[in-house]
């Protein structure tokens, strides 16, 4: 095996600790970069989903079909409580 000279061992190692150096500052910017698209995605879904939810608002109309709907969804206004309610169909059906 020949022997390698001092000079290129020397270089060589330099290269070796050159890119031990940049690894990790380049991995955590792939990562960062990443992320980013990541939250991009998310942020033009939830726009999307904004939108959808203010024609909803704006088509519902009134107060009153806002509140309906609201309590269909089982939504109550602050400070009241939500009470459940089972079998009114059958208390009907006997009165």
């Amino acid at each position: 095996m020949p022997r390698m000279k001092p000079t290129r061992l020397l270089a060589l190692g330099g290269v070796v600790l050159l890119a031990f150096f940049y690894w990790k500052p380049t991995h955590s910017y792939f990562r960062t970069k990443h992320e980013l698209e990541v939250r991009r995605l998310q942020v033009a879904s939830l726009l999307v989903e904004r939108a959808k939810l203010q024609k909803k608002i704006a088509d519902a109309g009134s107060q009153r079909e806002l509140v309906r709907e609201a309590r269909q969804l089982g939504w109550v206004k602050p400070g009241e409580r939500l009470f459940i309610v089972r079998g009114i169909s059958q208390w009907r059906k006997h009165h």
